[in-house]
């Protein structure tokens, strides 16, 4: 290069194209957005999901938690409650009868009703003032009006208030738990709107009866005499609360036992021949009477079937202990599925303690499923020497007065086998003829023959008449070990609406000899 040659642009390092590197750095830029777009939309649902499922777990907690008024409806006082159910309906609980389901409205909401007690001296004054009985309908009616309309403000507010104070817990912020009261509210809203405008006011004619109330929908009346008008509603609303009142009543003027007794109370049944409608009235007895323990006396099931077996599971849940003795329709196997329960004991010929009290019993020596018991003559025919009853029955005689201490109440099957016991225990118990009765036997026994608990099963059917269900309450001094009273309770039949309780003291009963048991195995009697 000439060094007068005129100077030039400068020389530049060697440098890549900028324009691949510019398209990239824009391309970058230009989706940036669109990716970013796209996370918040993704976080945003995925947000107001988890609001939704706190609002709605909230909802139901509150609802389980506060979603319930207390109210009266005529004499009974009842509680009213919103739960969540897939169809919608009305379900009234009567204890001791059983249920009535109502089909009255579809969304997601239920209302429960429990009759949970009934004053006695207000239910005496109804049935006995036939101006109260006729006021009643309109009564109840305005009730039952109020109590709804409490129960919806205080389900708004408990399903509001617990999805608030479930999201705040959850989020640790206002807003968010803002916004789970609200959706919370909204939901609950809507669920009372599609009930108020699905509501079917003829559901009255078409109840679903469970329990007891299963054998007697007469309570209510007959279907074909209910119109779907509110004002027919309310009249039958009324009969209802009159009935229930009138079987209240009557239990409130049973004779009242000493208060300073201390007793044992307990509830014999016997011949419940698989049905289920008598756990129910069991379970129902043993809360309400405060019973101590349970004696069955035998035919839990019809043919002693291994399938027949299931029949056993609810007796692990009446709430007492439970005393049995197979019936000549329960088979070994009967028995030893209701010794697999809980709290059972079944006596198999050997003495055995509870709560202070000593028993002895056996099965039935025979198994005849198919046996029909309407004919038999409760015990009172003459037995040969060699019938496996009579057997029995000396061989449990012999051990009742060789028992050291001495048994107090022996349980058996059959009157036949009791008879024999006359003069070894105070009290025996028998069933299978699905008749009640009681008698003081010659030696100065008593014998106390249970009916059917269980209305004879299907078996009651087969007469003109159904059978009743029948179960008592004894009441056994604690210090004396001797039964004091009992209560005779009788409902009734398939297609009945009867109910009975008849208080007996035995110290009214012509017992002319109060047997006491040997104290030894050479006394005699």
């Amino acid at each position: 290069m000439s060094l007068d040659q005129p100077p030039g642009p400068a020389p530049t390092a060697t440098t890549p194209r900028p324009g691949p590197l510019r398209r990239a750095l824009r391309a970058t830029r230009r989706s940036a957005p669109g990716r970013l777009a796209g996370r918040a939309v993704t976080s945003r649902a995925a947000r107001w999901l988890g609001v939704l499922v706190v609002a709605l777990l909230g909802g139901w907690l509150g609802l389980a938690v506060a979603g319930h008024v207390d109210a009266p409806v005529g004499p009974a006082q009842t509680r009213l409650s919103v739960a969540w159910n897939d169809h919608g309906d009305v379900d009234v609980r009567i204890p001791p009868l059983g249920s009535i389901e109502l089909d009255t409205h579809d969304g997601p909401l239920a209302v429960d009703v429990a009759v949970e007690r009934l004053d006695p001296d207000e239910a005496r004054a109804i049935v006995d003032d036939p101006t109260s009985l006729d006021a009643l309908p309109g009564r109840a009616t305005a009730d039952v009006r109020s109590a709804l309309l409490r129960l919806v403000v205080v389900t708004l507010a408990a399903s509001t208030a617990g999805a608030g104070l479930l999201g705040l817990l959850v989020y640790r912020r206002r807003r968010p738990a803002i916004a789970c009261a609200g959706l919370a509210l909204t939901v609950v809203a809507a669920s009372l709107g599609a009930a108020g405008l699905t509501l079917r006011s003829d559901a009255i004619r078409e109840p679903k009866y469970s329990g007891l109330l299963a054998s007697a929908p007469g309570i209510v009346g007959s279907a074909e005499d209910i119109v779907g008008d509110f004002g027919r509603y309310s009249q039958q609303l009324g009969k209802l609360v009159g009935n229930v009142s009138q079987l209240y009543a009557t239990t409130s003027t049973l004779p009242v036992l000493p208060e300073d007794t201390t007793d044992i109370r307990i509830l014999v049944v016997s011949d419940i021949h698989l049905n289920p409608s008598a756990w129910n009235v069991i379970r129902s007895t043993v809360q309400q009477f405060s019973v101590s323990l349970i004696v069955d006396a035998g035919d839990l099931t019809d043919h002693g079937s291994k399938l027949e077996n299931a029949f056993a599971r609810p007796i692990g849940n009446l709430g007492a202990p439970y005393v049995f003795i197979k019936g000549n329709h329960d088979s070994a196997s009967t028995a030893a599925a209701v010794e697999r329960q809980h709290n059972t004991k079944v006596l198999t010929g050997e003495p055995f303690d509870l709560d202070g009290l000593r028993f002895l019993g056996a099965g039935d020596p025979r198994f005849t499923p198919d046996k029909e018991t309407r004919d038999d003559e409760v015990g009172k025919g003459e037995a040969s020497a060699d019938d496996p009853l009579v057997t029995l029955g000396d061989q449990l005689a012999a051990t009742a007065r060789a028992a050291v201490p001495p048994v107090d109440i022996a349980v058996v099957h059959d009157p036949v086998t009791a008879r024999r016991l006359d003069g070894a225990v105070p009290l025996v118990i028998a069933g299978h003829v699905h008749e009640r009765s009681t008698e003081v036997m010659e030696q100065g026994t008593r014998l106390f023959v249970q009916g059917s608990t269980g209305g004879a099963g299907l078996r009651g059917l087969e007469g003109e008449d159904p059978t009743p269900i029948e179960l008592s309450v004894l009441y056994v001094d604690r210090e004396t070990r001797r039964l004091t009273a009992w209560d005779d309770i009788s409902l009734g039949g398939l297609g009945l609406a009867s109910a009975t309780v008849e208080r007996h003291v035995a110290s009214e009963e012509a017992a002319a000899v109060a047997p006491v048991p040997a104290a030894g195995p050479t006394a005699g009697r």
